[in-house]
């Protein structure tokens, strides 16, 4: 079957009574070259990190199955996430020819994600991939990194290839000089690195978006490679360096920074060489990881 047919695809939607819901930001890909090639960055950067023998992968959203289907081809293991419970009998069709796929029917972010690892890739490493939710795309990402990592703080996964709206692409990928820039990007690459691999245009849809998609890869780090004295104290520095991005730092943090008086925190900034005029968008993650640790020992 051609799950990237348009009419086969509208066949088969009819013959399960459903049809794409815009509520779940649902978009089919009808271009096989694409899901070709999200599946195939996916497995060879997987392969080219992780020397593991069995290699497994996580999808949120597998709609009708179109990418869920070539990564089978690929991983040893394949965990699909779907919050829609009339695509449920559909996967089970057009995954029908797989024996090394689970379809779970659930809402990802209400799951216990290590609790998923531990049932499903016992022994595997684990890579994402997926053709995410534009409206939900930054709570999924967060999750990945944030709950994925075992009691030492380390990646319990290889890398997080995703599709997502190419304007959130951009913001992913900035770097502290680019005007895109901002608290997301900071936090993600705190993580790991972020990389560019390919756009894919309105026409490779059913329904076709408004929007540009793009391809990113998240190369995420065993363990991230600045260490921080509190990552909680790192995050909350990140998210007041932004809240306000028109106001330098030193206002823009005093006002998340409560227990550190103002005319402190711009002394703390101008001891790490800092212009005491800076705005967050200048600062890289390593800034944020020194930054965060004098404002933690200015407070323990």
């Amino acid at each position: 079957m051609n799950l990237c047919d348009v009419r086969f695809v509208k066949k088969l939607m009819a013959k399960y009574g459903t049809g794409t819901k815009k509520g779940f930001g649902q978009n089919f890909l009808i271009n096989p070259s694409v899901p070709e090639g999200i599946a195939e960055e996916s497995y060879s950067y997987h392969k080219s990190k992780c020397d593991n023998k069995k290699c497994g992968v996580l999808e949120i959203g597998p709609g009708i199955g179109s990418l869920t289907n070539e990564l089978c081809g690929c991983y040893d293991t394949v965990l699909a996430i779907e919050i829609d419970k009339t695509l449920i009998p559909i996967l089970d069709e057009t995954l029908s020819e797989h024996n090394n796929v689970t379809v779970i029917n659930d809402d990802f972010l209400k799951l216990d994600l290590n609790e998923l690892i531990s049932k499903y890739f016992d022994g595997s490493s684990i890579s994402v991939c997926a053709n995410l939710p534009y409206y939900i795309t930054t709570p999924i990402i967060m999750k990945l990194l944030e709950s994925a990592r075992d009691e030492n703080g380390k990646s319990k996964l290889c890398s997080i290839t995703v599709m997502v709206q190419k304007e959130v692409a951009s913001r992913l990928c900035a770097n502290e000089t680019d005007k895109d820039y901002g608290a997301i990007t900071a936090s993600i690459n705190y993580y790991g690195r972020v990389t560019h691999l390919f756009d894919v245009g309105p026409e490779n849809f059913l329904p076709a978006p408004k929007v540009t998609s793009s391809v990113i890869r998240i190369e995420l780090y065993d363990e991230p490679i600045y260490k921080t004295k509190s990552e909680k104290m790192l995050f909350k520095v990140i998210e007041g360096a932004f809240a306000q991005r028109r106001k330098t730092m030193v206002n823009s943090l005093s006002s998340v920074i409560t227990n550190i008086p103002k005319s402190r925190i711009g002394e703390i900034i101008e001891k790490l060489g800092f212009d005491i005029n800076i705005r967050g968008e200048r600062l890289s993650i390593k800034d944020f990881c020194a930054l965060a640790d004098e404002f933690y020992g200015e407070i323990n």
